[in-house]
C-alpha cells in the first residue's frame, strides 16, 4: 500500500488490509462488517494504515537511525532504556510529519465531521502487529488518546501513537517475547466517541479470568470512560452470564458484585482532553449497568467469540471492550482480541495451594490467580521508589503502571489499593503468574516497608494478606498418570467463590454444596428478619436491613437474589454435572447470630439434637423462611435453567417428618419428579438407617453423613475435645451403620453416597466403602486429588476388616 491511500474506514477494511486491534486474529473493520449483521453496534471510523508508519520512516531515512540506537541495550538499566526510549519516539514523531498523512487524516476527520457534526469528539487508538496475538498479550502496551477534537489535534495524536511504538514498556516486552523492534509496525485506529462519559463502559471476557473456566461470559463495568477501569482506578462492577443456559435461552445474569467506582472519567476543558470526577454516593450504591445491558453485552461477547473461533478453527475465548452511550442509550463493541493468558493453561500437572494454618488477616480485596506467596513489603507511590525494589518481595501500590513490568515480573506478589480484576495490575500478574490482591483499599496506609506478610489467592474471589509468614503447601499432581476409580468422586462445597477452579478439577459433580455457608457469607441476615423485618427488635438491626435491601422491592428478594446466586454459581460451574444442595443446616445457637437472628432463635442448651435441618422446615416458627429457600432454589432450577440442581434434606428424624417437608416444598414449586426434580436426604440419624426401606420410598437417593452418623452411633459430642478419642468412624458399629445404610440404599435401586472427610483421611474406609459398592465419595476440594488416588488404589484390592486404631 502506497502513499496513494493510508485510510480505511472501518466498513471498507479487508482482513489483510492492516492489523487494526487485535493483531491479525481480530481486525476492528473485519469485525465490524462481520458483527453489524447480527445487529451488534461498532462505532464508526477509519484506520491509518501501517503503512503511513513504514513509508513515513523510510521516506526519513531513519532505519538505521533506530537500529544503532536500540542496539545493545540492556532492558534491565532503566534509565538507559528511558532514554533511548525517549530519543526513539522523538525520532517517529518528526518522521510522521508529513502532508500527505497530515491531508488525509484532515479529509478522514471531516467526513466524521459530515456525519456527526463540527467538531465531533474522536478516540485514537493503537494497534501493532505484534499486540494481542493469540500467543502473547501486555496491557497498555501502546498510546491512546480519548476526546480528541479538530484535524490538527487529531494530526498531532496520531504521530504520538506512532511514536509510542518505543514506550519502554513496548521495548521491554518486545525483549521478553523475542519480536524483533524493525519487524513490527503499527496503525491507528480512530473512532468516533461513544458518549460513555455520559454513561458507562467495561471489559469482558468469554471466559473467568482466574480459573479460565470457558462456560462463563465476565463483565465488568464503570461509569464514564473505560479508561480507569483499564488502569485500575476504579474497583467495577462485576456480573457473571452462564453460556449453556443463556444460549439454551434462559437469559438471567448468573451473579453480580457491586463495585465502588470511585469516580467516572469525563471530558475535560482547554488542553486536557479528560479528567476525573467523584462519582457520587448514590450512584456508587447502583449498578452502573442493567441486567438486561448485561444480557445484551453477553449476547454480543459470544457472537465475538463465536465468529473469531469459526475463523480461527479452534476454540478462542475473547477479551472485548464495551461502551454505552448515554446519548442514544446504544452499547458499543469498540474492541476485540484474544484471551491469551487463562485460556491458554494447559497444565502438565494440577496443582492446588493451601494454607496450613490461618493468621491475622490485614487487607482484602479481589483475588487475581489462584497462588499464595510469602514476603517483605516494598512499598511503592512512585516510579522512582522501584529503584529499591529487591526480588521476592511484596510489591504494594495504589496502582501499577505499565511501565513497571520489569520490575512486576520480580514481585513474589502485588497489593494495590484500587482496581478491579481486569485493570493492568491484575492482567499483567495473571500473565506473570504472579498472585495478586486488588482494590485491597488502603493498604498503602498501614503497610510498611520491610513488614512480612503472605499473600493468598487461594481462598477464592476475595484475596487475604495475612501479617507475617504463613506456611503453605502446593499439591501437585500429573494429568497424565492420573486415573479415576471407578466410585464417582465428588467435591463438598459451600464457597461461590471458588466453585469456577474446583469445576475444573476431575471430579463427578457436588456431592454436598452447604447452603448455609452462602447464608453466612453473602447474606448474613437471619432469613425470618427479610421475611418479617418488622418483627426484628433493634432499631439498629433495622436499619442495617433496610439499608442493605433498599435498591430492592422488599427485603426477602435480596435473600432469593442472593441465594439463587450463590447456589446457582455452584450448580453453573459443575453443569451438567449433578450439584446436591444441602437445604440450611444452621442449629439455633447459629443462626442466632445471623442480623436479626437472636429475635427469632430459641435458647438452646444443646442446640446439636434441638430444632435443626427437618424440623425447621415445616414448623411455623420458619416456614416463611423456609418458603424463602425454597423460592432460590426454585430460581435456580426454572428461571437459570440449572437443571442438574438436586436438594437434600438434612437431619431428618422421622419418615412422617419427611412426608411433611416434601409436601412444603411441593407447595412452594419444588416439586419432586417435576422438571426432573429429584430430592435426595442426608442419611445421618440411626433412624435413617433402621428405617432406610420407608425413606427410600420418599427420596431419590441418600448422603451419609459420616460426623454425625458417628456422632449419634457412638454417643459422642463431635465437638468436644475432651472425649475426641471416642469419635473414630472406623468403630466395629460404625461400619455396621455404613454397611446397613450402603446396602439398604442399593436394596431399593437408590444412589448412595457419603459426604463426610473419613474416606480421605482414612485409607481402609475408603478401601471398606469401594468394597460394598457405594456410588459415590465427596470430600473437600483439598483432599480432591489424593481421594481419588486412594479409592482407585483401594478398588485394586480385596476389602478388608477394619480394627479401630
Amino acid at each position: 500500500m502506497g502513499s496513494s491511500g493510508y485510510v480505511r474506514w472501518f466498513k471498507d477494511i479487508r482482513l489483510e488490509d492492516v492489523p487494526l486491534v487485535g493483531g491479525k486474529t481480530a481486525s476492528l473493520g473485519e469485525l465490524y462488517s462481520a458483527l453489524s449483521l447480527q445487529d451488534i453496534h461498532v462505532p464508526n471510523g477509519f484506520a491509518l494504515t501501517a503503512s503511513a508508519y513504514r513509508d513515513a520512516l523510510t521516506q526519513a531515512g531513519v532505519w538505521d537511525k533506530l537500529r544503532e540506537l536500540l542496539a545493545g541495550l540492556d532492558k534491565r538499566r532503566l534509565s538507559d532504556l528511558a532514554k533511548r526510549a525517549a530519543a526513539a519516539r522523538a525520532i517517529v514523531y518528526a518522521a510522521t510529519d508529513l502532508d500527505d498523512i497530515r491531508r488525509q487524516v484532515t479529509e478522514g476527520y471531516h467526513r466524521l465531521e459530515r456525519e456527526y457534526g463540527a467538531n465531533v469528539a474522536v478516540a485514537v487508538r493503537s494497534s501493532a502487529t505484534a499486540e494481542d496475538l493469540p500467543t502473547a498479550s501486555f496491557a497498555g502496551q501502546h498510546e491512546s488518546f480519548l476526546n480528541i477534537r479538530g484535524a490538527r489535534e487529531l494530526f498531532d495524536a496520531c504521530r504520538r501513537c506512532f511514536a509510542s511504538l518505543f514506550t519502554e514498556r513496548a521495548i521491554s516486552y518486545r525483549v521478553d517475547n523475542g519480536f524483533d523492534h524493525f519487524k513490527v509496525a503499527l496503525s491507528v485506529a480512530v473512532m468516533k466517541m461513544v458518549r460513555s462519559d455520559l454513561a458507562a463502559s467495561g471489559v469482558i471476557f468469554t471466559l473467568d479470568t482466574e480459573s479460565g473456566f470457558r462456560d462463563v461470559v465476565f463483565v465488568t463495568g464503570s461509569y464514564g470512560l473505560g479508561e480507569n477501569i483499564v488502569q485500575g482506578t476504579v474497583d467495577p462492577d462485576e456480573f457473571y452470564v452462564h453460556k449453556p443456559t443463556f444460549n439454551s435461552g434462559h437469559r438471567v445474569v448468573l451473579s453480580r458484585r457491586l463495585g465502588s467506582k470511585q469516580v467516572r472519567m469525563v471530558y475535560a476543558r482547554g488542553h486536557k482532553s479528560t479528567r476525573n470526577v467523584d462519582t457520587s454516593l448514590a450512584d456508587r450504591k447502583r449498578f452502573c449497568i442493567s441486567d438486561r445491558d448485561v444480557l445484551e453485552l453477553a449476547r454480543c461477547a459470544i457472537a465475538v467469540e463465536t465468529h473469531y473461533s469459526k475463523k480461527a478453527g479452534t476454540p478462542t475465548p475473547m477479551d472485548v471492550e464495551w461502551a454505552k452511550d448515554g446519548s442514544d442509550g446504544a452499547l458499543y463493541i469498540i474492541q476485540a482480541r484474544p484471551e491469551t493468558v487463562a485460556s491458554r493453561r494447559k497444565p502438565e500437572s494440577l496443582e492446588s495451594y493451601n494454607l496450613k494454618s490461618s493468621g491475622k488477616i490485614i487487607a482484602t480485596g479481589r483475588a487475581v490467580g489462584e497462588k499464595i506467596a510469602a514476603g517483605k513489603v516494598r512499598l511503592v507511590r512512585s516510579g522512582r521508589d522501584l529503584k529499591a525494589f529487591q526480588p521476592g518481595e511484596v510489591l504494594v501500590a495504589p496502582a501499577t503502571s505499565p511501565d513497571w513490568e520489569p520490575v512486576m515480573k520480580l514481585a513474589a506478589a502485588i497489593v494495590t489499593d484500587r482496581g478491579g480484576r481486569t485493570c493492568h495490575a491484575a492482567i499483567v500478574a495473571r500473565e506473570l503468574g504472579v498472585p495478586a490482591v486488588v482494590g485491597a483499599e488502603d493498604f498503602t496506609r498501614r503497610a510498611k516497608t520491610g513488614m512480612p506478610v503472605t499473600v493468598s489467592c487461594a481462598e477464592g474471589d476475595i484475596g487475604h494478606v495475612y501479617e507475617g509468614s504463613i506456611p503453605f503447601e502446593v499439591v501437585s499432581v500429573a494429568v497424565d498418570t492420573l486415573q479415576k476409580p471407578r466410585t464417582e468422586i465428588m467435591v463438598n462445597l459451600g464457597n461461590p467463590e471458588i466453585a469456577f477452579k474446583t469445576a475444573m478439577m476431575p471430579n463427578d459433580g457436588v456431592g454436598l454444596a452447604r447452603m448455609e455457608f452462602v447464608i453466612n457469607q453473602h447474606i448474613g441476615i437471619h432469613p425470618m428478619a427479610l421475611a418479617r423485618p418488622e418483627q426484628v427488635k433493634s432499631a439498629s438491626d433495622r436499619r442495617t436491613i433496610r439499608q442493605i435491601t433498599g435498591g430492592y422491592d422488599k427485603p426477602s428478594d435480596f435473600f432469593v437474589e442472593r441465594l439463587s446466586e450463590g447456589i446457582g454459581t455452584i450448580a453453573a460451574a459443575f453443569h451438567p454435572r449433578p450439584v446436591i444442595v444441602r437445604l440450611s443446616d444452621f442449629k439455633t445457637n447459629e443462626y442466632a447470630k445471623l442480623l436479626g437472628g437472636a429475635d427469632f432463635e430459641p435458647h438452646e442448651a444443646n442446640p446439636m439434637l434441638g430444632f435443626r435441618g427437618a424440623a425447621r422446615y415445616a414448623h411455623p416458627a420458619y416456614a416463611e423462611g423456609f418458603a424463602l429457600e425454597c423460592a432460590a432454589l426454585d430460581r435456580v432450577r426454572a428461571v437459570m435453567g440449572l437443571s442438574n440442581l438436586k436438594i437434600m434434606i438434612p437431619f431428618c428424624r422421622r419418615v412422617d417428618e419427611a412426608r411433611k417437608v416434601i409436601e412444603a416444598m411441593a407447595k412452594h414449586g419444588l416439586k419432586r419428579g417435576e422438571r426432573g426434580l429429584e430430592i435426595f436426604m442426608m442419611c445421618e440419624i440411626p433412624n435413617n438407617v433402621i428405617l432406610i426401606d420407608q425413606f427410600a420410598k420418599l427420596f431419590d437417593g441418600f448422603s451419609i453423613g459420616s460426623n454425625d452418623l458417628t456422632q449419634l452411633t457412638l454417643g459422642v459430642d463431635r465437638d468436644s475435645d475432651i472425649v475426641a478419642f471416642d469419635f473414630d468412624e472406623r468403630d466395629p458399629g460404625m461400619l455396621e451403620m455404613l454397611t446397613m445404610a450402603v446396602n439398604g440404599a442399593k436394596r431399593n435401586h437408590r444412589h448412595v453416597g457419603i459426604c463426610g472427610e473419613a474416606p480421605a483421611n482414612y485409607p481402609e474406609i475408603a478401601r471398606f466403602l469401594a468394597g460394598l459398592g457405594i456410588d459415590s465419595i465427596s470430600v473437600n476440594p483439598s483432599s480432591l486429588l489424593r481421594t481419588i488416588d486412594i479409592v482407585r488404589r483401594a478398588e485394586q484390592t480385596t476389602p478388608k476388616s477394619i480394627a479401630a486404631g
